[in-house]
């Protein structure tokens, strides 16, 4: 089997095509790419750069995959996007390479929705099964873990990372770490308490919700600090798999973590 080219497609003879690839029409695919089999890549999307897609990857019209960064400081230097399987980069969403300042590579993960006008900047990293509404954006150097969501018209500040489970709600601006397995909303955002729905949905158990509620409550509602906050849960509520990567991620955080908002405030942090 091998590629089905449209036309008036414009693939580099550079490039790498893999078995039962679809091209359609003015599609361009650059010097240096390389495509998975299977993979369709839609009317008008321009694939550049080094940049490594894995297979049954869905490239709609006007997608924008693996431009330079968007960066002052990008020099030309050599960088890389890499993308697993089966990922959906949906119409105008843009992901941009690495930079030599952030480790030179963007890496995306697999099974991630990407809609229309999303982006993932710089030197990011996605984890799998992620979930980007309309115009989710990512600025650089931010890491998502598996199974996030990031709401439509949210960005995400430069050196924050998104937990895994975490779900971002619609205009929210994130500037700190938002925990894993919480639901974190707003302009100054706020945590607003465990993803229960999300959780339901991949099918933690009542047991499993308890031990995360329980967790989260010391982290986000009590007046303890971090330090304080880690202490009571290593004490008390570790050896739960998913409190041992909540205690983790908050450990492993270097700008701080959204906190619940206090009384009378609209957001807060730590």
């Amino acid at each position: 089997m091998t590629a089905e080219l449209h036309p008036t497609a414009i693939v580099d003879r550079d490039a790498e095509l893999g078995d039962g690839v679809v091209v359609g029409p003015f599609a361009v695919i650059g010097a240096g790419v390389r495509v998975g089999a299977g993979t369709k890549v839609g009317a008008h999307a321009t694939i550049c750069g080094a940049t490594v897609l894995g297979r049954e990857n869905s490239v709609f019209p006007h997608a924008a995959i693996g431009f330079d960064p968007q960066d002052l400081k990008y020099e030309g230097e050599s960088s890389r996007l890499l993308v697993g399987d089966r990922n959906q980069f949906r119409e105008f969403c843009t992901i941009n390479r690495g930079t030599a300042f952030g480790g030179g590579e963007t890496r995306i993960g697999d099974d991630n929705l990407f809609m229309t006008q999303s982006h993932v900047g710089h030197d990011s990293e996605v984890g799998s099964r992620t979930v980007f509404t309309n115009a989710g954006t990512l600025a650089g150097h931010v890491v998502v873990e598996d199974d996030a969501v990031i709401g439509a018209f949210s960005a995400v500040h430069q050196f924050c990372r998104v937990g895994r489970h975490a779900y971002i709600g619609a205009y929210s601006v994130i500037t700190k770490d938002a925990l894993p397995f919480c639901t974190t909303v707003g302009i100054k955002p706020a945590c607003m308490g465990v993803n229960r729905i999300g959780l339901e949905r991949k099918g933690k158990s009542p047991d499993d919700m308890r031990a995360i509620e329980r967790a989260v409550r010391v982290l986000t509602r009590s007046r303890r600090n971090r330090t304080q906050a880690l202490e009571e849960l290593d004490a008390g509520h570790a050896g739960h798999a998913d409190v041992d990567a909540l205690i983790a991620f908050v450990r492993g955080s270097s700008r701080g973590f959204i906190r619940s908002a206090r009384r009378g405030s609209r957001g807060a942090g730590s």
